[in-house]
């Protein structure tokens, strides 16, 4: 095999490599209002915010201390302590809910922690979940999820997105059938349906970021490794070039 063709293979499976690792992070496929993007750290800073404000009163992150959060974003440890912890005053703690251990006896079952919900289930699965409540009378709090049917977990970003209901599309209906919407805005929030998809998208990527915090520097030395390893499989086949040159 000529050295031009083992370069060519090296590449292709680089390039491969590349496209993969990207389809992977995303959850496989291009969400269509957002793009998982944990190297935006202003995406990220609004994300935290939003996480505090509205998901840390129920759910926990156990494995991402405050102080490594306010270091990866960037975030002054003043306005951390400000605006970031309810919960504890140390900034060296691990993300916690400011739920009692007693919420199960109320609640019946305790609100599960979100650090790895991003990787277990995808970036897409949270984004659509954040978008799929909708009203139902025969559930006990009013609202249902198609995302997550029987959810026991209320709709908190209501105010937000405002209220929506199901719409029931007949096969063979006109106007209805594939790419018709599921839902119907009934009362609006307070942003836009525009502005609300990008708050889903800042809350996702948090969360995606809270689930592996090594991330972006995992990516960084990543392709630095496979930059060396092309470069030494040019230097291993002219080694082999030479040492074998005289073999016949």
């Amino acid at each position: 095999m000529k050295l031009t063709k083992v370069l060519a293979s090296g590449l292709i499976a680089l390039a491969s490599l590349g496209v993969g690792g990207s389809a992977v992070a995303s959850g496989g496929e291009s969400h269509p209002y957002f793009a998982v993007d944990t190297a935006n750290l202003a995406g990220l800073q609004r994300g935290a915010r939003d996480f505090m404000a509205y998901c840390s009163g129920c759910h926990s992150l156990k494995y991402l201390r405050y102080n490594r959060m306010a270091a990866d974003l960037g975030i002054p440890e003043a306005s951390l302590k400000a605006k970031l912890m309810f919960a504890s005053d140390k900034p060296s703690d691990v993300i916690v809910s400011a739920m009692p251990a007693t919420a199960i006896d109320w609640l019946g079952a305790q609100p599960p922690d979100l650090s790895l919900t991003a990787r277990s289930r995808g970036a897409d699965w949270v984004a659509d979940y954040l978008q799929s409540f909708y009203l139902d009378p025969s559930r006990p709090l009013g609202v249902n999820n198609t995302v997550l049917p029987g959810a026991s977990m209320p709709h908190v970003l209501w105010e937000l997105q405002g209220w929506q209901a199901k719409v029931e599309h007949h096969e063979g209906a006109a106007g209805e059938g594939h790419g018709a919407k599921p839902f119907e805005l009934v009362q609006a929030g307070k942003l836009s349906p525009e502005e609300y998809k990008k708050f889903v998208g800042d809350l996702t990527n948090f969360l995606v970021y809270a689930a592996e915090p090594g991330r972006e520097h995992r990516k960084a030395v990543g392709w630095k490794v496979l930059a060396f390893l092309s470069v030494f499989l040019v230097l291993a086949y002219m080694l082999k070039k030479e040492y074998w040159k005289d073999v016949h």
